[in-house]
């Protein structure tokens, strides 16, 4: 299936530590030869890609386009899902077909991109983008702390350990994502904050544990170097559990955290793996320290609800 649309760019200048500025040139001249319909819009702050979004004179063959990091293709996809013409939030998609979403990966981390393949190098991922192949992208939807009526994300919700170390890496303005996350799980493992509690209530499961990380995950990696749900899918109407419950010493949380790079810490005696639509978590004792694709949902949460909204978005990529 295709689209012949107008292509909508909505690109962040400083993502990549400034590199997507210096890929305008670049996108500009190639669409240009390509003789494809296309406006590129520069964003001036956090939130202004969502803003810009929710405005555009979408056609139903249009695609808007993410160009920068994670957190762009996040309030890309909030836009998308809060226009007028879109359903209320955490219901799905409206009778009319799902928005029509790209992604140019020119960000830090670009941790989502990397589930559907879409290359890294400009070039190459606009050859990729103006086939326009389409597939079906879910959204989770999260509910609580910061966002009472809900959150769209596109890539995951990280909960505990993970996250602490997503804070201190924001913090390393100069230093590249995995090198960052790689820092900031230094300085976690030495602080080695105390774990909460949690019951995690997942369709028709339950389980409570002193959760050392959980991940609720749409994509497959985050941190750049971190494969948090390895064997996850953007569109089989579920999204991918994994928490580890807290090992007794330092030593073994550095073992399990060097075991994210491979993905193979869903097959230790500490992990709790599964698959749900419904997930509701609830911090029983101690509070959770979440993010969902990079924003912080709470710093001592006391409950949060997630969901899949099954294609939601159709995406444009590999």
């Amino acid at each position: 299936m295709s689209t012949s649309g107008k292509l909508w760019i909505i690109l962040n200048p400083i993502a990549g530590k400034g590199k997507a500025a210096s890929q305008i040139p670049v996108i500009e001249d190639f669409l240009k030869k390509q003789n494809e319909n296309f406006e590129l819009i520069i964003t001036k702050g956090p939130g202004d890609a969502i803003e810009i979004t929710r405005n555009l004179p979408l056609s139903g063959d249009d695609i808007t386009i993410a160009a920068g990091g994670d957190g762009t293709c996040n309030e890309v996809a909030n836009g998308l899902l809060t226009r007028k013409n879109s359903a209320p939030s955490g219901t799905g998609p409206s009778s009319a077909p799902p928005p029509l979403m790209g992604i140019l990966p020119i960000g830090r981390g670009n941790d989502f991109s990397s589930t559907p393949n879409i290359p890294d190098d400009t070039v190459k991922a606009m050859e990729l983008l103006i086939q326009r192949k389409i597939r079906p992208l879910d959204v989770g939807f999260v509910k609580g702390e910061f966002f009472p009526d809900g959150r769209y994300f596109i890539n995951g919700v990280g909960i505990g350990f993970d996250t602490k170390v997503g804070f201190d890496a924001a913090k390393m303005k100069y230093v590249r994502s995995g090198l960052a996350y790689a820092f900031g799980a230094i300085i976690n493992i030495v602080r080695y904050d105390p774990s909460p509690v949690v019951r995690i209530q997942y369709d028709d499961s339950e389980i409570t544990l002193t959760a050392a990380i959980i991940s609720i995950m749409n994509g497959r990696r985050m941190g750049g170097i971190f494969f948090m749900g390895p064997n996850a899918l953007m569109d089989d109407g579920v999204l991918d559990i994994c928490s580890i419950r807290r090992p007794k010493s330092r030593l073994r949380l550095i073992k399990l955290v060097g075991m994210y790079t491979k993905g193979t810490q869903i097959f230790e005696k500490e992990a709790v793996t599964g698959k749900a639509a419904h997930i509701h978590l609830t911090a029983t004792e101690g509070g959770m320290a979440a993010h969902c694709d990079g924003e912080t949902i709470c710093y001592e949460g006391k409950e949060l609800d997630i969901q899949c909204i099954p294609g939601a978005l159709r995406l444009i990529g590999a």
